[in-house]
């Protein structure tokens, strides 16, 4: 990544102005803004697993429910 340093008898403003457009040239920004909220597709054994499991969840919750040890308010 490209080193910003303040110049001497530079204010702040057009540090940061230079700062912005140097950042915005390089792009780095905006392949981590991208890149931020990306998750790998599982495979489909683990989706089957995860299937699985929570299919053993909600019957385990809703045999706890039907026997009165869990309210019917936590959901």
């Amino acid at each position: 990544m490209a080193d910003f340093k303040r110049k001497t008898g530079e204010n702040f403003e057009s540090f940061l102005r230079r700062f912005k457009k140097g950042l915005r040239n390089s792009k780095r920004l905006e392949e981590a803004r991208n890149k931020q909220h990306y998750q790998d597709r599982k495979s489909k054994r683990e989706q089957k697993k995860y299937a699985l499991t929570s299919l053993k969840l909600k019957k385990k919750t809703e045999y706890l429910r039907k026997i009165g040890k869990l309210d019917d308010d936590n959901k």
